[in-house]
């Protein structure tokens, strides 16, 4: 038996909801969701909320009395109609989120077509909803069942499913329902740059999301710290505090501040770490005497700084400039020269493991406070000291790669050319990542170049340059240029082969601009082929073959390369544009084994 005071409070919570339901008082507020890299809102979360200052504000305290007294379907369905009608008021763009909870798909409201219905009144296509599904309550596991989440997928909407991490049944739904996005738990997210555990949960979830063909999405971000560790894992769409607020006004879907830098980050940049910035230098205990330090700057005149290690590990360093100041001061060689070095420690120095990229390095400095900005850097192997480097090293070979990749960047395209794409194939090898080669190679570019001259050829180059960037450049993806028609994107993300249907597409329709209106009409040009006749070439087609290497047994690019030519070479035996995908992950294999040919 509950008491009475209990039951008065139950019953006043029954009232204000139900006051709430008939007067429609609920107040959707819209969370960004953001690629990180772009700094781009790909779309927004709906999240409810009651009156403000009531009892129901919250929207715990409005779902768990709609619990309590079985309203939570009435009211999961009038947040869904309030949400929608508020983002087709406001059109902010990209996809909106819909929270539905799993016991509440199988009901004769949802497969009546209710949704579907309302987003054809308010004008909202189904494409841009994401049906996201979350056991938040105990009894959702009985409810959700395969035929009903395909009826609503089979409708056209996306499937996400929520709080992946939190139990076995999440992820049992992801092997079940093989939705189109997953959202990492926020637990397994905060605090990620400094836990090693949450770190390999959430690069295994990549791994197999990108085997799965799924879109993965942090929850939870609060620092600038746990972007980083996630767009180093390879995670680059995110939900959080630090990405942006609920609001009952979102901005449209526009670029917002970048998360990665406003540049494509470097190859070279990513691949060259803080070892190349090592150099040797004495360390000192901080038992050691301020004297003992000061003949050591005397010994070593470049030195402006010492690095003080305890047990193997770094504590600080001891700057020249601190001990000149020491010592000019009246009886402060006396007072100081015979004290251990520990009292003249500095501590604000930049801790660098060596495997850190030069671009992350430079992060770490530039994100210091201007006060503690410094010119040296402890670079450490595991937490053990290693040596030092500088600043002044640093920017030399920043400003080396960016010149070195100039000079690899095709000048037509000024995409990265043939060493940046080897360096790029053979480090995703070195990682054992996942990733497809899609070599890009036109049809009948020659009589194309000898019919309309070299300069409308050129157009046609940097055309397909970029189409493969419009529509390859997202996430991790590599594309570069290898020379005159020929081109690579190392793909990394999971929609891979949509991509490239879409280039297919593109290019057969706006390659058309490039010829005059009689050859249009013919389909084609009358040239001179390789042994001096006249023969009909067909208008410009885009040959796509593409391999996916196994990380594990293919040694270098040489293999790599190899593959991809050869599935080139398959795709090209179409007169139309076409994509070949190889079965062959490594060379060596028995040509009969090649794959599945694709026209556009």
């Amino acid at each position: 038996m509950l008491s009475p005071s209990i039951e008065v409070g139950r019953e006043n919570r029954r009232k204000l909801l139900l006051e709430i339901l008939e007067s429609q008082s609920l107040y959707p507020h819209f969370q960004p969701i953001v690629d990180m890299r772009k700094g781009q809102v790909i779309g927004h979360e709906a999240l409810i909320r009651g009156p403000a200052g009531s009892a129901m504000a919250s929207p715990g305290a409005l779902f768990q009395t709609a619990i309590e007294h079985n309203l939570l379907h009435t009211l999961e369905l009038l947040c869904r109609r309030c949400s929608l009608e508020r983002f087709a008021a406001l059109k902010p763009g990209g996809k909106l989120f819909l929270n539905i909870s799993a016991s509440l798909l199988g009901t004769p409201e949802h497969t009546e077509g209710f949704t579907a219905e309302l987003l054809q009144d308010l004008g909202i296509s189904i494409d841009d909803i994401v049906i996201e599904l979350s056991e938040q309550h105990p009894f959702d596991q009985h409810g959700l069942s395969n035929g009903a989440v395909e009826y609503y997928r089979n409708m056209g909407f996306q499937i996400a499913v929520d709080d992946l991490g939190t139990g076995y049944s999440g992820l049992k739904l992801w092997s079940e329902l093989k939705p189109e996005y997953v959202k990492i738990d926020r637990h397994f997210v905060s605090d990620i740059d400094t836990d090693p555990v949450k770190r390999e949960f959430v690069r295994s979830i990549f791994n197999i999301s990108n085997a799965m063909g799924c879109e993965v999405i942090a929850e939870g971000i609060e620092r600038q710290e746990e972007v980083r560790e996630l767009l180093e894992l390879g995670i680059f769409i995110g939900q959080g505090f630090y990405l942006g607020y609920p609001s009952p006004d979102p901005q449209p879907s526009a670029a917002i501040h970048s998360f990665d830098g406003a540049e494509p980050i470097n190859v070279l940049e990513t691949s060259e770490t803080a070892l190349s910035l090592l150099r040797q230098a004495p360390s000192v205990s901080p038992n050691d005497s301020v004297l003992a330090v000061s003949e050591l700057f005397r010994v070593n005149p470049d030195m402006v700084s010492l690095p003080v290690i305890q047990e193997g590990a770094p504590i600080g360093v001891v700057r020249k400039s601190d001990l000149l100041e020491l010592f000019s001061t009246q009886y402060g060689r006396a007072l100081y020269e015979k004290k251990p070095v520990v009292r003249i420690l500095s501590d604000d120095v930049l801790l660098v493991e060596s495997d850190l990229s030069l671009v992350e390095v430079s992060r770490m400095l530039t994100d210091q406070e201007q006060s503690a900005l410094q010119q040296e850097l402890i670079i450490t192997q595991e937490g053990c000291y290693l040596g030092m480097g500088n600043l002044r090293d640093l920017l030399r070979r920043l400003t080396e790669l960016k010149i070195q990749t100039a000079q690899y960047a095709n000048p037509l395209t000024l995409l990265p050319g043939n060493v940046p794409i080897n360096n790029e194939v053979d480090r995703l090898l070195k990682q054992a990542a996942e990733f497809h080669v899609a070599y890009f190679d036109l049809n009948n570019f020659k009589p194309f170049n000898d019919c309309y001259g070299y300069s409308k050829g050129d157009q046609v180059i940097r055309l397909l340059g970029e189409l493969l960037t419009r529509h390859g450049g997202q996430g991790n993806n590599f594309i570069g240029h290898i020379g005159g028609d020929d081109f690579v994107v190392i793909f990394r993300s999971p929609d891979w082969k949509l991509i490239c249907e879409r280039i297919l597409r593109d290019f057969d329709h706006e390659v058309r601009c490039f010829y005059a209106p009689k050859d249009l009409q013919s389909e084609g040009i009358w040239s001179t082929d390789r042994q001096g006749g006249q023969t009909f070439f067909p208008i410009l087609g885009l040959a796509i073959g593409v391999v996916h290497p196994d990380p594990y047994r293919c040694s270098s690019y040489h293999e790599v390369a190899e593959l991809a030519a050869v599935a080139k070479k398959e795709a090209k035996k179409s007169l139309q544009s076409a994509l070949f995908v190889s079965r062959r992950r490594l060379v060596g294999v028995a040509e009969d084994q090649e794959g599945t040919q694709m026209q556009a």
